[in-house]
């Protein structure tokens, strides 16, 4: 069987591991408009600073990426966060440590009493029966207030999403604590429970020895496979049971095809086949970003923690600073220090495409308004994501089931990637094996 995979992100690269593990006499090609694998996933090396375009790692709370490590080969790959990692602080009027134990919850000075009072309160709320979609917002202030909601909700959104809470379906973003309520009738009654089956939500943040481009490399090396690089694919062409995959001036005809790119690249390649298909597809929303990395050779600042998130209240062009050379030591040479920030996303989303110059005078005014850090920085790095992070927004589950409907009547044609069902590292490599899975037992049914 010859099966074409069009794009060498994660997704892609996961899907041909485990159909290469499982079918060695398979033929798999794999299409990439860029000049080479990895996607957003992509370590950028300067003057020894080592900067992340995206994500930086993954936590082992879920198995799915150690999996693919360790089925791989790549253990001795894996980089553990140092101890700072669980330091995190967010930014509202002045900068503060985020509390993680109750004790520190009831000090924080993030929060009033009254603020306080209403989270607390949550064990006195009756669970929602209905199933209609309900926006983050509107789950955190029906069950922890509206304090919460502004402070922490709308921090964390910024830091998993590039969103806000109005903009998120919490049933298509946070699945576990719709989940718990469902389950449990409310949130700290689930988290006791889960608890106590030792299903608590911590794990461990991990990463790669010089970067998350280190293990990309390495996964293409195992990956035994036909790799087009600067290979746009323009269309797909239906020919009864298979499909014809149009390059440039080149087609190839395959037997199965997965498109592991973004949905919006997915619905205009399915737009011959099925125009609702593509219309769904085009209706996904991705939130803009732009990475802005500083690197220090002597920077007096301890950066003693992972980094900082903001609110939207506290007007700063960021929304968040990542301290990636104090959690990875490796990313930085002897002495040096990095920050990384993150702008635009849904709350500022004209602020992601501004000129290199602007991004990189509005992350030094985020660093200087966060930190108290105006030094002039002795490494920049700048990467802008127009379309950067999907958007799980209201509909978005009932959107994704009519495309995976959709998509089931085209048989041979496969959707993957972090457009659907998660955006982390985890959720696109636990879909990868499980698409996987699929396709070894269609071809044995």
């Amino acid at each position: 069987m010859r099966i074409g995979i069009v794009g060498a992100g994660i997704s892609g690269l996961a899907t041909a591991f485990w159909l290469q593990r499982a079918r060695p006499d398979w033929q798999l090609v794999i299409f990439e408009s860029a000049n080479g694998p990895g996607g957003a996933l992509h370590t950028q090396q300067i003057a020894g600073f080592r900067f992340e375009a995206g994500c930086n790692g993954f936590l082992t709370n879920k198995p799915d990426s150690l999996d693919l490590v360790r089925a791989a080969g790549a253990d001795g790959l894996l980089l553990e966060s140092s101890a700072l990692a669980r330091k995190r602080f967010l930014y509202t009027d002045a900068l503060h440590l985020m509390p993680e134990s109750p004790r520190a919850f009831i000090a924080t000075p993030l929060l009033t009493a009254r603020g306080k009072l209403r989270v607390l309160a949550e064990l006195l709320i009756p669970p929602r029966r209905d199933a209609a979609d309900e926006t983050l917002e509107e789950f955190g202030r029906r069950r922890l207030g509206r304090e919460f909601t502004a402070v922490f909700l709308d921090a964390m959104t910024a830091g998993i999403y590039a969103s806000t809470p109005a903009r998120l379906s919490v049933a298509a973003a946070f699945p576990l604590i719709v989940g718990l309520e469902r389950e449990h009738g409310g949130l700290f009654r689930g988290m006791v429970a889960r608890r106590r089956r030792g299903a608590g939500p911590g794990g461990v943040l991990m990463s790669f020895c010089r970067g998350v481009s280190t293990f990309i490399e390495h996964l293409q090396h195992v990956v035994r496979a036909e790799y087009r690089f600067d290979s746009t694919v323009v269309g797909l062409e239906r020919n009864g049971p298979r499909y014809t995959i149009h390059a440039g001036s080149a087609g190839l005809e395959v037997d199965r095809v997965v498109l592991a790119t973004p949905a919006y690249v997915a619905s205009g390649l399915v737009a011959g086949l099925d125009a609702t298909l593509a219309a769904r597809l085009a209706r996904i929303e991705y939130s803009p970003v732009a990475v802005v990395g500083f690197g220090y050779r002597d920077l007096a600042h301890p950066l003693d923690g992972f980094g900082l998130l903001t609110t939207a209240a506290a007007r700063q062009p960021v929304l968040g600073i990542l301290w990636d050379g104090s959690v990875f030591p490796d990313r930085v040479p002897p002495g040096g220090k990095i920050l990384r920030a993150m702008l635009g996303g849904q709350r500022n989303p004209e602020l992601a495409l501004r000129p290199e110059p602007e991004l990189i005078g509005l992350a030094r005014a985020g660093i200087r308004g966060t930190l108290g850090i105006d030094a002039e920085p002795d490494v920049v790095f700048v990467r802008r994501w127009e379309r950067g992070i999907p958007n799980y927004g209201p509909g978005h589950l009932a959107n994704v089931a009519a495309i995976d409907a959709a998509v089931a009547a085209l048989p041979g044609l496969d959707l993957n990637g972090n457009a659907y069902h998660g955006v982390a590292m985890n959720d696109c490599c636990r879909a990868s094996r499980e698409l996987a899975a699929r396709i070894i037992g269609d071809a044995g049914a």
